[in-house]
């Protein structure tokens, strides 16, 4: 096909988690007669990386799953805390599953796969030019979803990153308890700035990933991720010479208030969190960015342009940029702030709200959770930013898009 021009009618840029789950939601609602191309310069295939999120049971993900818990812990210095998620779920997910679901989609609906990188998109309104390089083919698209990393239109008034790395545990005989798992375990020495917390997800008593996870502006060196982890697992009480670490994930994943633009031009749609799917105070993904490939097949399917909803509430955006703030500006600890999130509200509201699935009134108890006077002085500190860059926009600093997210979404998707 080089050099040559196909005609398609949809273009999905980008074909790891975001597409994957494009591909397989358009086989499942009974995508006909549309033609539709995958464009990207590697196939996936195998565990190259893990999501965790959480759900209510019954949908599509069921049975690619390989672990799930209805309890998770959260520990703080002095407290741990058992949580019961019902009628939610938290659930592990690696990848080999769904890039395989994805390639048993594409072969369902034809896909005509272009193992090349694109090196622009061309939107007259009508139909997109989509280039691709070394001597590939240039498609011709209807639509297009695109889910390749990007910055932010411009960075935010706070731009951190959530970095992690996790060590896959096979334990000589039964070490861990597959019950459930720990979400969010603060234990972990706190950098000068920013968050650290462990966690741990038990597929069975002898197996599970072990996390080492920071909220914070700056990557550390391998070195210093294999020391904290080999640190928290002390902590966990983990002897070395009782198990064996395997694979080893890393990610990185965007937390900025800076905004990312959904659809660009006005038929390229961006997935993923170059579509706004990574939440801004978290760095959870997973469940938005599932959420997308769902709305966006369904659409097509109707015979309607393939646009997902905003994946979360402006509302949602907003107070996310006023808790970074807060976090960035050392006015409240991580610690303290994510468990007195969970010490007032029920589980299931903390994680709906982190799903952008919270009423109003659910949102003002999130709210009330946190200590008033370091909020107060966040949301003023927001509004002035927000003034001073709508007057003088160009003195906002400089910010370059982190590293491709390698590894486990988790707790971004944890």
């Amino acid at each position: 096909m080089s050099g040559a021009l196909v005609e398609v009618d949809l273009a999905v840029v980008g074909g790891g988690g975001a597409g994957s789950l494009v591909l397989s939601a358009l086989a499942r609602h009974g995508l006909r007669d549309v033609r539709v191309a995958v464009v990207d310069p590697v196939r996936r295939r195998g565990q190259d990386r893990t999501w965790a999120f959480w759900d209510q049971p019954g949908n599509d993900l069921d049975d690619l799953l390989s672990a799930s818990w209805s309890q998770v812990e959260v520990v703080t210095p002095g407290r741990q805390r058992v949580l019961d998620l019902t009628p939610l779920r938290y659930a592990m997910l690696r990848s080999a599953g769904v890039y395989q679901r994805a390639a048993d989609a594409e072969r369902r609906l034809g896909v005509t796969r272009v193992v090349a990188g694109v090196e622009g998109l061309d939107d007259d309104g009508e139909r997109v030019l989509v280039r691709t390089g070394a001597g590939g083919p240039t498609l011709r698209a209807g639509w297009v979803l695109d889910s390749r990393p990007r910055p932010p239109h411009r960075p935010g008034r706070t731009n951190w990153l959530q970095h992690f790395r996790g060590w896959w545990l096979t334990a000589h005989g039964p070490l861990f308890d597959p019950r459930r798992a720990v979400l969010m375990d603060f234990r972990t020495p706190q950098p000068s700035r920013g968050v650290s917390f462990g966690y741990v997800l038990p597929v069975d008593s002898r197996h599970a990933l072990v996390e080492y996870t920071e909220f914070s502006p700056a990557l550390l060196t391998g070195a210093a991720y294999d020391t904290a982890l080999a640190g928290y697992c002390a902590l966990l009480g983990l002897d070395p010479a009782r198990y064996t670490v395997g694979e080893v994930e890393n990610g990185v994943i965007p937390m900025t208030d800076g905004p990312f633009v959904a659809r660009p031009t006005p038929r390229v749609v961006r997935l993923g969190t170059a579509g706004g799917a990574t939440r801004p105070s978290t760095g959870f993904t997973f469940t938005a960015m599932h959420r997308q490939a769902e709305q966006s097949a369904r659409e097509l399917a109707a015979g309607r342009p393939p646009v997902p909803g905003p994946a979360y509430p402006g509302r949602h955006r907003w107070m996310d940029a006023v808790a970074l703030r807060a976090l960035d500006r050392d006015l409240v600890g991580g610690p303290e702030f994510f468990g007195r999130l969970f010490d007032r509200n029920p589980a299931s509201r903390v994680l709906r709200f982190l799903d952008g699935a919270t009423s109003v009134a659910e949102d003002l108890a999130v709210m009330r959770s946190s200590r008033m006077r370091p909020m107060i002085t966040a949301t003023l500190a927001d509004a002035i930013g927000r003034l001073r860059d709508r007057v003088a926009p160009g003195r906002r600093p400089t910010w370059t898009v982190p590293p491709p997210v390698v590894g486990t979404d988790a707790p971004a998707d944890p």
